[in-house]
């Protein structure tokens, strides 16, 4: 029987990135090489060996083993707890939709309930899709995804919280018009994503971004 931590033992692991193998990195904590199951889509995101690195983990204990699964940051985390919570995906199964699908796209396609997206994932099929985006769209809002991308920016920038509001709102406009256009809710969500919004622009700037990305697609 599995037992479930309500409350991680290991919230986070930071030290020294020793090995990458794999879907599994090796980080140094007091003398201590400890193995962390990470995304595959994580992997470019590392540092190079050596230099130090902030784990995100989840704890994971059962009768015949104890393992961790790591991520860059807590949303992430988090966005793993929630698969897990759903019926007939476990943790293996959550590393590899987070391997087929990064948080921010993978969260995109909840919103927009884009089964086909999700059932690219090993091990997922079309049910699974529809039953994952049953159990948590509702927990996940494009202006939630929409807002990370703009307050990402505008800390980039420099920004305040009141440039992150005006650039979320833009991005959000941006998105409504492309649907407006005919493009479906993730494709005009990932053009928007792919544009790098900056404090001053307006919606029409960000629209305009994002068509010329759409024309390479």
């Amino acid at each position: 029987m599995e037992r479930e931590q309500k409350k991680p033992m290991i919230s986070y692991v930071k030290g020294p990135l020793v090995a990458v193998n794999e879907d599994i990195i090796v980080v140094e904590a007091g003398a201590v090489g400890l193995a962390i199951h990470v995304p595959v889509s994580l992997l470019p995101e590392l540092p190079g060996l050596g230099a130090e690195v902030t784990v995100h983990t989840y704890f994971q204990v059962r009768e015949d083993a104890m393992t961790l699964y790591g991520f860059l940051n807590r949303q992430d985390r988090d966005m793993f707890r929630q698969l897990i919570g759903v019926n007939g995906i476990g943790p293996k199964g959550a590393l590899g939709i987070l391997s087929a699908l990064r948080p921010d796209d993978l969260r995109i396609a909840i919103v927009s309930e884009d089964v086909k997206a999700l059932a690219k994932a090993p091990g997922i099929g079309t049910k699974t899709a529809q039953r994952l985006i049953l159990d948590l769209k509702d927990k996940i809002s494009m202006d939630d995804v929409l807002a990370g991308m703009a307050g990402s920016a505008a800390a980039e920038a420099g920004g305040t919280g009141v440039s992150a509001f005006g650039l979320a709102e833009a991005a959000k406009e941006a998105v409504q018009a492309l649907v407006a256009l005919g493009y479906s809710n993730t494709e005009a969500s990932r053009a928007v994503k792919q544009v790098e919004v900056t404090e001053g622009m307006t919606a029409e700037d960000v629209l305009k971004a994002s068509l010329k990305h759409l024309s390479f697609l």
